[in-house]
């Protein structure tokens, strides 16, 4: 990180009307001001931003495997008396959250928030209704374009249509919480889908996501790399370094320049 530092150039003859030249920066003073610096940087990075890979494509074209974001992980934490000074404000329709998956421990999902406490949701056709007004939602894409009437028609249609995608749990809280045709969410809770529809394993097979699972929101992408779909079920050590050796042998000619610092909305 740089400092820009003045450079005095030299004196001649001073004007009666010249004003006195300002002291120059002690060695101790330029390095409190750098350890301020040093700290402020490692205290966002910390607490306020964190690093994530996209192992899926359901958040295509919105955000495509193997991008690498930077997630806001405050604004939309719930606000605390310990740093008064963040800026904080309630998840509304259309944030992308990365959240824990209530379903499976530690691990990170991403989805577009579609309801929040108080919404009433269907689909129908694949098209959301959201209190009874179908939703605008340029971002989505139906990349297999089939008709699923469990996934397209929720939650309309029994959960046993769904095949065993459906978590076991999900269809007797449908139960409790419709209305008509219509989902309820329920208090500290967010309905979430992937932007590609038909390929996303969503809200619509495992329930809400808890207020209290939510991590943050992804700000921009810092890079991206063309990564295989199944790339993130290879655990094995002896398969990761093969594929950080193809990153290092492929880095400049399989990084997607054109979407370095694209911003996710």
């Amino acid at each position: 990180m740089k400092t820009d530092v003045l450079i005095p150039k030299e004196k001649t003859q001073a004007a009666p009307s010249e004003k006195p030249e300002k002291k120059k920066e002690t060695p101790m003073e330029f390095i409190s001001s750098m350890a301020a610096v040093l700290v402020t940087g490692l205290f966002i990075i910390t607490f306020n931003i964190q690093a994530f890979e996209i192992p899926s494509s359901s958040m295509e074209n919105t955000l495509l495997i193997g991008d690498h974001v930077f997630v806001d992980r405050i604004t939309v934490a719930p606000p605390t008396h310990s740093a008064p000074f963040e800026h904080y404000r309630k998840i509304q329709h259309g944030d992308i959250v990365v959240f824990l998956s209530p379903q499976t421990p530690g691990l990170y999902v991403v989805k577009r928030v579609i309801g929040v406490p108080g919404d009433r949701l269907h689909l129908r056709n694949g098209v959301v209704y959201r209190n009874d007004e179908p939703l605008n939602e340029p971002y989505v894409i139906h990349k297999v374009g089939d008709y699923n009437p469990y996934r397209d028609n929720f939650p309309a249609v029994p959960a046993m249509q769904a095949s065993a995608q459906v978590s076991p749990e999900w269809p007797v809280q449908v139960g409790v919480l419709k209305q008509g045709e219509d989902l309820v969410v329920p208090p500290d809770s967010y309905f979430g889908m992937g932007d590609n529809r038909d390929e996303s394993y969503d809200s619509r097979y495992w329930g809400f996501i808890p207020r209290e699972n939510i991590i943050g929101r992804p700000l921009f992408v810092y890079w991206s790399f063309e990564t295989p779909a199944d790339q993130w079920q290879k655990t094995e050590m002896s398969e990761r370094i093969h594929f950080l050796g193809h990153v290092a042998l492929h880095f400049f000619d399989e990084t997607r320049w054109r979407r370095m610092f694209h911003l996710v909305h």
